[in-house]
């Protein structure tokens, strides 16, 4: 079966980022595909480079750029949600002037939420989490 997930939690705000990468990893160990994670609202705080957690709880953020590099995952964040809240590789903190270039990790991509549109359209199952 193949999965797409979005995630509408920040890595700190609820469970929801957390109960996403725990299916997530549950989809790829059980030998299903998993096409797309796509980021949005609050969500887009997952790829931030800057977010520091408390020291007992798990970097979600590192867990799920980790999971993107061992499964060669399509993590995207949307580019206007990530645009509001500062989350911005650095093409988008040039085009917008912004001092010291961007705070995205490399495991994701900004894109539009034409890359929701096309995922929903390929898989069998899209999964919502937090919001």
């Amino acid at each position: 079966m193949n999965f797409a997930i979005v995630v509408r939690s920040g890595p700190l705000a609820s469970e929801g980022s957390r109960s996403a990468l725990r299916f997530a990893r549950a989809v790829l160990n059980s030998g299903h595909s998993l096409e797309r994670v796509f980021f949005h609202g609050e969500g887009t705080y997952n790829a931030s480079s800057l977010t520091v957690g408390p020291q007992d709880e798990d970097d979600l953020t590192a867990a799920w750029a980790e999971l993107g590099r061992q499964h060669d995952l399509d993590l995207v964040i949307c580019v206007a949600s990530a645009l509001k809240r500062g989350v911005l590789d650095d093409s988008e903190a040039e085009r917008y002037e912004k001092a010291g270039g961007g705070n995205m990790r490399p495991e994701f991509v900004i894109s539009g939420l034409g890359q929701l549109a096309d995922a929903a359209l390929r898989v069998d199952r899209l999964v919502t989490f937090g919001g």
